[in-house]
C-alpha cells in the first residue's frame, strides 16, 4: 500500500545542457532510463506519480502518467512545470516535487518532509544540504500557485528568488550524495558507479 497520499511530480522538462543529451533518457540502475528508474520507485512510496516534461512520447514503455507543458511551452525551466501541474491538479493543496535527476532521495529523507510539525503553515519544505538548498526536492503549496505563474510570464525562473521571499521550512541533510544532481557526464558515471554498490 502507498505510503503518502500527497501527488509526487517528477521534473523532467530541462534542456540537459551540461550533460549533452537528455538526461532523463539515459539508462540507469536496470531500468532502461533514469526516468522509468524514478518514476517506478516513486510509485512504490506514493498514491500518485506523475512526470512533468515537454513531450509525453519520450516517456513510453512503461506506464507514466505525463503532464505537459502546456503554459509556457517555450520555456525550460522549472516555473513551466509547476504552473501546468497546479492548472491540472486542481484539487491539490501541496505538491512533493522531485528532479529526474536525483536518483538518491529515498524514503528515508521523503519520510522527513512527512514529520514537519504544522506543515500546512509552510509555503514549501525544501531540503538543504551544506552546499545550499535544493528547489526540485521539497513540497510546493498552492499558495505559491500564482507567484509561480507571475514568474512564468516575467521571465523569472529562479526558484530560489521565490523562496527567499517566502515562508519556507528547510529540511538539512549533511549528506551531499543523497542529493547528488547528475548535471554532467562525469556526475552520471559516478552515480552508475554508486548505484551498483548499493
Amino acid at each position: 500500500m502507498p505510503l503518502y497520499t500527497i501527488p509526487c511530480i517528477l521534473f523532467a522538462g530541462g534542456k540537459s545542457t551540461r550533460m549533452g543529451e537528455d538526461k532523463a533518457l539515459l539508462p540507469f540502475g536496470e531500468k532502461a532510463t533514469l526516468a522509468q528508474y524514478q518514476y517506478e520507485r516513486l510509485e512504490e512510496l506514493f498514491a500518485r506519480v506523475y512526470i512533468s516534461a515537454k513531450d509525453a512520447s519520450k516517456f513510453s514503455g512503461y506506464d507514466a502518467v505525463v503532464i505537459e507543458d502546456v503554459i509556457g511551452k517555450e520555456t525550460d525551466a522549472p516555473t513551466a512545470g509547476f504552473a501546468n501541474v497546479f492548472k491540472q491538479l486542481k484539487a491539490e493543496n501541496a505538491i512533493f516535487v522531485l528532479s529526474v535527476d536525483t536518483p538518491f532521495v529515498d524514503e528515508t529523507i521523503i519520510q522527513k518532509f512527512l514529520d514537519v510539525p504544522n506543515a500546512q503553515k509552510y509555503d514549501a519544505i525544501i531540503v538543504r544540504t551544506p552546499k545550499g538548498i535544493h528547489p526540485l526536492c521539497g513540497i510546493y503549496s498552492r499558495a505559491l500557485e500564482l507567484p509561480l505563474f507571475n514568474m512564468l510570464i516575467e521571465g523569472e525562473h529562479k526558484l530560489t528568488k521565490l523562496l527567499e521571499k517566502s515562508n519556507v521550512f528547510y529540511i538539512d541533510i549533511e549528506d551531499e550524495d543523497a542529493l547528488m544532481n547528475l548535471n554532467t557526464p562525469q556526475e552520471y558515471q559516478r552515480a552508475c558507479i554508486i548505484q551498483e554498490q548499493l
